[in-house]
């Protein structure tokens, strides 16, 4: 029992602790909300509010003091006092540790003293946005009005620079002069903050009065004067070259030129009404315009002389490639009774004709639009540069299909040679193997040096058609050059067979009354030898040897001094 009545002391004293805690922080906050209401209470806020009463207390003004003082004496006599007895009703309910009461009044007077806040900071915002508005637009209305009075005396002296404009920039000045009106009337009614968008507005418009008194003089000096002096010179220019036999009706530039006059006149209008709008875009279109018709009339000129100097020249480049070109014609007639064209090289020749025919053509074309106004000197100067770059690819095709007819002749010439040449090796081989000491000569040999014979029969006979065909003559003289390759190859190998066999078997014979097998196959070897078989024949006399004298045949091999050629 003691036990539990200890634990409920502690208890009750823990519960007192924190309701004292509890109780200490209300405390702080009724100190701090109190502070807080006595903090607005002592601003002299009706002091400021006071201050408007130096402007004229009318219309805008005086509906914004009265608001002003209406709410003010709200706050201290109603919201401030209501505040004050919540304050009470708070300590109260904190000394009977009514904890959640308190919170609640304290956090509906936190609310009540922020919205004070939030209003007395808006008044005062307001009031002095609104003292502001009047120093400002005061100040700068002081600065404007001379210096308007100074922009009509200055447009006073140069009116005479704005044509029939000068009636709209007076309305202009006029209106500013009607603004400045309007806003003193705006002051002595009170309407500050009206007065002062207005006073933005006199600034702007005199702004942009200033940019357009100073921009319009030469625009319209521009679109008067200059733009059409201008374009009446290109128009005489125009009008010259024609007679003086230029090209240049299809560009028409005369009805352009008389469209731009009638778009001058048109905006002339507008400027008199002081619109300079479409003058800007209007001016740079003309000028970039021109530059480009005296570009292209350049350019006419230039092509025109082009003409005068070039024409003849090409006219001579192509009759002296057209008579090359008949030369090789016949030349071309004569040789294809004797030789064979390809179809290729025959279809490069045709086009090259072709195309010289087709630069004539064109030639008598350019001839009679040189007489033809509608048709540019420059198109024409195109139409012969081109022509030029052609005359130069077909001069050099052409060389390219003499050179090919010419080798057609020394490919014959090379060919008969070649033959010529075969023919010579085989007899020489024919010799060498009548020379040679050796039994005999297998037929294989024979056979391959009659394979070669009839290979070069073949050329003669491809190279004796009419008309001569050089890719089968080539072809025939590379078969007849690879048999006779291979029948020199053959024999060569058969005669060094030979020639070492009987090396081997003179160098062997050595151990022939000591070596009964050896000798057995050394007289099979020389048996070989007698028939022809040389390769046969060495083969078994080598190994004879080898089985004797190891590696006696590569020390005969690097002995051997006959040449067999």
């Amino acid at each position: 029992m003691v036990v539990y009545f200890i634990g409920a002391i502690l208890v009750i004293i823990v519960l007192l602790i924190i309701g004292l805690i509890l109780r200490k922080r209300i405390y702080d906050g009724i100190d701090r909300l109190e502070e807080w209401k006595l903090d607005i209470l002592g601003r002299n806020i009706a002091a400021q509010i006071s201050q408007i009463k130096n402007l004229n207390l009318s219309g805008e003004t005086q509906d914004r003091f009265e608001t002003w003082r209406d709410r003010w004496e709200f706050i201290v006599t109603k919201e401030l006092p209501d505040i004050e007895e919540l304050l009470l009703d708070t300590e109260e309910a904190a000394d009977r540790f009514r904890v959640s009461k308190a919170n609640k009044t304290m956090a509906t007077i936190e609310t009540t003293l922020e919205s004070i806040e939030k209003d007395i900071e808006q008044m005062l915002k307001e009031l002095d946005e609104l003292l502001e508005s009047e120093e400002t637009s005061r100040l700068e209305v002081e600065e404007l009005e001379p210096s308007i009075k100074s922009l009509r005396k200055v447009f006073s002296r140069n009116r005479l620079q704005y044509g029939r404009a000068e009636i709209h920039f007076e309305k202009l000045m006029d209106e500013l002069d009607e603004s400045f009106a309007k806003y003193h009337e705006l002051v002595d009614a009170g309407n500050y903050l009206e007065a002062r968008r207005l006073v933005e507005q006199i600034q702007h418009d005199k702004e942009t009065l200033e940019t357009q008194l100073e921009e319009f003089p030469a625009i319209y000096k521009k679109c008067r004067h200059e733009l059409p002096s201008q374009l009446d010179n290109l128009l005489a220019g125009v009008k010259e070259m024609k007679q003086d036999g230029y090209h240049i009706e299809h560009l028409a530039f005369e009805k352009e030129i008389r469209t731009y006059h009638e778009r001058l006149n048109d905006l002339l209008q507008l400027l008199n009404n002081g619109d300079t709008d479409d003058a800007v875009g209007m001016i740079e279109e003309i000028d970039e315009r021109m530059k480009e018709m005296y570009q292209l009339l350049e350019k006419e000129a230039i092509a025109k002389n082009y003409l005068g100097t070039k024409l003849p020249s090409f006219e001579h480049t192509l009759e002296d490639i057209t008579e090359k070109y008949d030369t090789t014609k016949e030349e071309v007639e004569k040789l294809r009774k004797a030789y064979y064209f390809e179809d290729g090289d025959m279809e490069k020749y045709l086009t090259i004709g072709k195309n010289i025919t087709s630069l004539h053509e064109r030639l008598l074309v350019i001839k009679e639009e040189m007489d033809d106004v509608n048709v540019g000197h420059s198109d024409l100067r195109e139409q012969i540069e081109n022509g030029f770059d052609k005359l130069e690819e077909l001069a050099v095709r052409h060389e390219a299909f003499k050179e090919s007819i010419a080798n057609l002749r020394k490919d014959e010439l090379e060919a008969r040679e070649n033959l010529e040449t075969m023919r010579n090796q085989l007899q020489t081989l024919n010799r060498k193997l009548k020379k040679s000491n050796i039994p005999g000569v297998p037929n294989f040999i024979w056979n391959s040096m009659e394979n070669t014979a009839n290979k070069n029969q073949q050329v003669i006979v491809s190279l004796e058609r009419q008309p001569l065909d050089m890719g089968v003559v080539q072809h025939a003289l590379l078969d007849a050059q690879t048999s006779l390759e291979q029948t020199i190859e053959q024999t060569d190998m058969m005669l060094e067979q030979a020639y070492l066999t009987e090396q081997v078997i003179q160098y062997a014979n050595r151990y022939r009354s000591r070596n009964p097998i050896l000798a057995a196959k050394l007289i099979e070897s020389e048996r070989l030898f007698k028939v022809y078989e040389y390769e046969l024949a060495l083969e078994t006399a080598a190994k004879a040897i080898e089985e004797v004298e190891p590696g006696a045949l590569k020390r005969i091999e690097d002995n051997q001094t006959m040449v067999i050629h």
